[in-house]
């Protein structure tokens, strides 16, 4: 073969290959591409947003504002649209807030650029037929949210598409890693006799970090739909999924994440059948129906608690099945593993029975249940925010076996016969309970034309005095150290710490395992082995919070003793 017939056959080959390339380009572009919902009446888009005080917003009869106690409230009515366009006139500046957090934590916690950009062109087709999972009102919703997000962050992609993903993020991360933002939520009802006036009572810590940044402006928003029942939720600038909530009827809606396989394909995100339910039903039989109809991205145990049955189910949901389970007693306890015979030979379940941290937080929010008979808001409250493991061992600040975590976005209780809910201002479940009464709520809401608190005085639940005690300081420095050493660990230059702060490091919090185990990736970092299996062995002494947490603390230790 001569020079000249080999450079065509070259030439064909790679304008073959450029052909394929720009064949799957077409495809690719074609195939994330969402097309905007159409709206039949967009007048909503004509109303300005008024802003008569610092921190009070009106846009009709839709207004936002702060709370002295460090909440926003939002009273939102409407379809779908209307309410989006209100939520997204409203928050815009809270939204870019929040959207700067979330994007700040993901980059920390995938740091290479890299990876990220891949990230964003796997999502962007995973989630290419999301839209057909979402009913019409939510994706208008949803929609007119988008209108008024920042444009700082177009080049991840277009606003729309942007917002519509963010409604999809907790199912995709959950899939996707064992540890991720959301850790290990944990909730309870109690009725009967178990509750101090027979009544039920609904307690939940919503454990989802993505940063300080990201729970500083949480939003206790207030909804009047057109169609529907009237609800509250806790959410962010930005969301309009329910992952706490309840509605006028009395059914309470709380969700906590269970193992699962990585999903194949896009489906309803789960914070938007939880809305659906909220808004939707009055008793478990018609929630139910909404959790059947619907598929979902992930594993997931929905917590329902209806005044009309006077008593509360767990709806237990993966993308193939959806059971409903309840126990033979006035108590009912939620974590991260299902409970039912549906679920025993489960292998995803059994598996998370025995390696995460949710048998252990089941079993102490029983002993905890025990311990304080007669529940009312102030015990529920004070079960939310213990720090302490079985039998009130002292596991460490921090540690994912705790019932109090102290990385809660939110934590709520919720007494439904009443319409009373109570929510927890900052840091985490530390600060006040502040407590809204839903009727009261809705019956001034239309004509709140000026800024005035709203919430019930004579119902807050005080500070948790461990917020304010030396170990609350100590756990501030702890938190502050971490994030130096962890720096330090990840760091390509040979960064060094004084061995003075590593020991004040470990006297802010000697009981936890995480202390050491943090040491000794340090040590290991720069070298010094025999320290590092030192503080590794330390660490395995103490109540370490997952099975696969110990076992890459153990093949860590095998990894130094090789070297």
């Amino acid at each position: 073969m001569n020079n000249k017939k080999r450079r065509r056959i070259i030439l064909r080959l790679l304008l073959t290959l450029l052909a394929l390339f720009l064949i799957l380009l077409t495809y690719f572009i074609l195939a994330i591409r969402i097309d905007e919902p159409a709206i039949a009446n967009r007048n909503p888009e004509n109303v300005s947003r008024l802003n008569p005080t610092p921190d009070f917003y009106t846009l009709g009869n839709n207004w936002l504002k702060k709370s002295e106690s460090g909440l926003w409230e939002m009273y939102i009515e409407g379809n779908g649209f209307e309410r989006g366009v209100a939520i997204g006139k409203l928050t815009k500046e809270l939204a870019e807030k929040q959207e700067l957090a979330f994007i700040r934590q993901i980059k920390e916690l995938i740091p290479s650029e890299g990876y990220l950009t891949f990230l964003k062109y796997f999502v962007a087709y995973f989630n290419r037929k999301l839209p057909d999972y979402i009913t019409d009102e939510y994706k208008e919703e949803i929609y007119g949210v988008s209108l008024y997000a920042s444009d700082k962050f177009d080049y991840l992609a277009p606003k729309y598409y942007r917002i519509l993903n963010y409604h999809g993020a907790h199912d995709i991360g959950h899939a996707l890693q064992d540890k991720n933002m959301t850790v290990g939520c944990t909730s309870f009802a109690a009725w009967n006799q178990y509750s101090e006036d027979n009544k039920l009572i609904v307690g939940r810590n919503f454990d989802f970090y993505s940063g300080d940044a990201f729970a500083e402006n949480k939003i206790v928003c207030f909804c009047k739909p057109t169609t529907g029942y009237k609800f509250v939720y806790i959410t962010w600038a930005g969301f309009t999924g329910v992952v706490s909530g309840m509605n006028d009827q009395g059914l309470t809606v709380t969700i906590n994440a269970a193992k699962s396989d990585i999903p194949i394909g896009a489906a309803t995100p789960i914070s938007l059948v939880a809305k659906e339910i909220l808004q939707y039903s009055k008793n478990i039989e018609e929630a139910l129906k909404i959790a059947e109809k619907r598929t979902t991205f992930v594993s997931e145990s929905i917590l329902i608690s209806s005044v009309n049955d006077k008593k509360s189910f767990i709806i237990e949901k993966t993308p193939a099945k959806t059971n409903l389970y309840s126990e033979n007693r006035e108590c009912l306890v939620c974590s991260n593993h299902y409970m039912s015979e549906t679920f025993k030979s489960d292998i995803n379940n059994n598996r998370n029975i025995l390696q995460s941290s949710s048998l252990y937080r089941k079993l102490r929010l029983e002993q905890l249940l025990k311990l304080n008979p007669k529940i009312n808001y102030r015990k529920a409250a004070s079960i939310l925010r213990n720090q302490l493991g079985l039998n009130n061992k002292n596991i460490g600040l921090t540690n994912e076996k705790s019932i109090n975590q102290l990385i809660a976005h939110h934590s709520v209780i919720i007494k439904p016969e009443e319409r009373l809910i109570w929510v927890s201002t900052q840091p985490f479940q530390l600060g006040k309970f502040i407590c809204y009464d839903l009727n009261k709520v809705f019956e001034q809401a239309v004509n709140l034309k000026e800024k005035k608190e709203i919430y019930e005085a004579d119902k807050t639940i005080p500070d948790d005095p461990f917020l304010h005690s030396d170990q609350y300081k100590n756990y501030l420095f702890f938190k502050n150290m971490k994030n130096c050493l962890q720096f330090c660990t990840k760091s390509e230059f040979n960064l060094t710490v004084n061995p003075t702060a590593i020991e004040q490091f470990i006297k802010s919090n000697p009981d936890s395992y995480y202390t050491y185990r943090i040491i000794g990736d340090y040590y290991k970092k720069n070298g010094d082995l025999n320290k590092a299996v030192e503080n590794y062995n330390i660490a395995l002494t103490k109540e370490v919070a997952t099975g696969q947490e110990a076992d890459k603390i153990k093949e860590l230790i095998m990894e130094c003793s090789k070297k």
